[in-house]
């Protein structure tokens, strides 16, 4: 059976046409998988895995569905919710991973990320990055209310869209030198990551750049990856 790879869709109450489509895919391909991996961003941004929503219930009891019927479920966190612990990821029946995974896909060695790791031309994103991910930074915004937590995690959603106003294209792609040292770092002859929304396949010196795509309401990034070699099947 065919392995799966996801990324960036960027859930949220306000865009309905996305969980819709996200719910035909574990309703349908996913079911009919040996593993779905997920690369980050699969909600536009998380707060706590204490917060409540029909979305979030929706979401999780879906998953959940998938991983209890046999399917394995994996998860690598994304810019937006680096915030999601063990406690959703057991709700979903997901299993957490590092921010760089290696596996092994039917015979080729793969490695795997969200991707923004490797944008490092985009100095202030990671001077961010860096701050955000220091766990004790992590665990003081976690003590807060829930409504403070929304009200910043909103703030900086709409100072992130200003800044990127001013960001050119490149700047905000992955660096090709410290992609590929990364890439040989782990001896692996395959990347598949996300966060850049620009679905491709990159053919590089002597190995494999996959890019998933952002979801849109006409369009879902799906790579297919089997005994044949991969494919994108989005609709």
């Amino acid at each position: 059976m065919p392995i799966y790879f996801i990324a960036d869709l960027h859930l949220s109450e306000g865009r309905p046409d996305l969980l819709a489509l996200f719910l035909q895919f574990l309703q349908g391909r996913a079911l009919r998988s040996e593993a779905v991996y997920i690369l980050g961003d699969l909600f536009d941004f998380w707060i706590g895995d204490d917060e409540h929503s029909e979305l979030i219930d929706t979401v999780a009891q879906a998953l959940r569905q998938v991983s209890s019927s046999g399917v394995r479920c994996y998860f690598v966190h994304g810019n937006r919710d680096f915030l999601i612990g063990r406690k959703f990821a057991e709700k979903c029946g997901m299993t957490l991973l590092p921010e760089y995974h290696t596996l092994d896909l039917f015979g080729t060695k793969a490695l795997i990320c969200h991707g923004d790791t490797l944008c490092i031309d985009d100095i202030r994103y990671q001077q961010f990055r860096r701050k955000v991910h220091q766990k004790w930074r992590q665990r003081l915004f976690l003590c807060l209310p829930l409504s403070w937590r929304l009200h910043i995690a909103r703030k900086i959603r709409s100072v992130s869209k200003q800044d990127k106003q001013h960001k050119s294209a490149e700047i905000m792609d992955v660096n090709p030198e410290f992609t590929a040292a990364t890439v040989r770092q782990y001896g692996v002859p395959l990347l598949i990551h996300g966060h850049t929304h620009r679905e491709a396949v990159h053919r590089e010196n002597g190995w494999t750049r996959i890019v998933l795509g952002d979801w849109k309401s006409d369009y879902a990034s799906i790579l297919k990856y089997d005994k044949n070699g991969f494919e994108f099947v989005g609709r």
